[in-house]
């Protein structure tokens, strides 16, 4: 049986009170045990659950200590970054969580210029911040980057030995190519099966296959066919199966690399 990674997922938001957990119970999802459970007939045997604020990032680190098949990523999401910015309370109890256990990157963190939530300077400072604390523990980095990337590669680039993965990638080769340049992983998730830009596909089917990592942000971003139903861990295979065809490899190769990728890159 093929073993698959989801390294990017939200599951962990079900037992918490924000946005992201109201989505979940409105689709009726309301166990994240049994979202664990059915990854795993799947064959989606490692997971990991990222952080997007402070109680967020808390959560995802205590269910991944609940479960021998579940890590933790702790993050402060660019939307938020204008409630942690002035905020040094929250900042140190943040980063305290980097020496929580199972805790295996920090992230997502980066730049959204898409939406407008928190101001340019704070998503920066904010950035920083964590990108610091990364290098301090040696952690690699979740980078959650939208229409962001000429302010972000000046700020990426001003420091050395950043390891870490592009997540949700739906740029272009150019993109690509300065991405790989500097190292990192591209997180590919169910964007690719729904997407109608030709270039996106292109770039998915670029990616080295020793750069490529598989992704679902469940509960969003649901793959084809699927797309009336919320994302879950599973629809790591979907996403599997689609770019084992786009890319002209077969699956088993595909899942062995990615899986592989995973464990280079958190050490789980």
């Amino acid at each position: 049986m093929i073993s698959l990674t989801d390294t990017h997922c939200h599951i962990h938001d079900i037992l918490g009170t924000d946005d992201v957990a109201k989505k979940w119970h409105k689709s009726g999802a309301h166990d994240p045990d049994i979202l664990v459970r059915t990854a795993k007939d799947a064959g989606v045997d490692r997971l990991i659950c990222v952080g997007c604020t402070l109680a967020d990032s808390r959560l995802a680190v205590d269910f991944a200590a609940k479960h021998a098949t579940v890590w933790a990523s702790i993050g402060m999401h660019p939307h938020e970054a204008k409630v942690y910015v002035d905020d040094v309370k929250a900042r140190d109890d943040f980063a305290a969580l980097a020496r929580a256990a199972k805790v295996v990157a920090v992230g997502e963190c980066g730049l959204d210029y898409f939406y407008a939530h928190s101001p340019k300077e704070a998503q920066e400072a904010i950035l920083r911040f964590q990108i610091e604390l990364a290098l301090e523990h040696n952690l690699p980095l979740i980078f959650h980057v939208r229409e962001a990337f000429n302010d972000f590669w000046p700020i990426f680039d001003s420091y050395k030995g950043i390891r870490g993965v592009i997540h949700s990638f739906s740029a272009t080769q150019a993109e690509l190519e300065q991405i790989l340049s500097r190292g990192l992983y591209v997180g590919l998730n169910g964007i690719m099966t729904f997407t109608k830009h030709v270039k996106q596909l292109d770039a998915a089917k670029a990616v080295p296959l020793d750069r490529l990592l598989l992704e679902t942000d469940a509960p969003f971003l649901t793959p084809q066919p699927f797309r009336s139903s919320i994302c879950e861990p599973r629809h790591v295979r979907v996403t599997a199966e689609f770019l084992a065809n786009l890319r002209a490899e077969s699956l088993e190769a595909l899942a062995a690399a990615s899986t592989q990728n995973a464990r280079n890159l958190f050490h789980i």
